[in-house]
C-alpha cells in the first residue's frame, strides 16, 4: 500500500472514532457532520483496492459497516431509534460479501 493511501486509510479511521464519540456522546451535529466524511472516505478506500481482490473484499464490508453504523446513529439521534432496521441490510451485505470472498477460497483450496 502506498503512503498516500495508507494516510488516507489512518484519517479514516480518526473520523471513524470522532464519528463514534459524538454517537455515544449525543453530539448529534459533531455525529452527523463526521458521518459524511467517514462514509465517503470508505467508499473510496474501497475503490481505491480494487486491484487487490482480498483487500476489495474487506473494504467493501467495511463501507458496508459504516453506511450501517451512520444509518443506525441517524435513527438513534432524529427518529427516536425506531429506524434501526434501515441499517440492517448493509450490515448483512457487509457480512455477505465477507462470505464469499472467504467461502470462494475455501472452496478453491478444496479444488486444488
Amino acid at each position: 500500500m502506498n503512503a498516500q493511501l495508507r494516510a488516507k486509510e489512518n484519517m479514516h479511521i480518526v473520523f471513524w472514532l470522532i464519528k463514534d464519540f459524538a454517537w455515544i456522546s449525543g453530539y448529534h451535529v459533531l455525529g452527523v457532520t463526521m458521518a459524511f466524511p467517514t462514509v465517503l472516505l470508505a467508499f473510496y478506500l474501497t475503490w481505491a483496492s480494487r486491484l487487490d481482490r482480498a483487500d476489495l473484499f474487506h473494504n467493501a464490508a467495511i463501507s458496508c459497516w459504516i453506511l450501517a453504523n451512520a444509518l443506525w446513529m441517524l435513527g438513534e439521534f432524529y427518529f427516536d431509534d425506531t429506524k434501526r432496521h434501515w441499517a440492517m441490510p448493509f450490515f448483512l451485505l457487509g457480512l455477505g460479501i465477507l462470505a464469499w470472498f472467504y467461502l470462494a477460497r475455501v472452496f478453491a483450496r478444496l479444488k486444488s
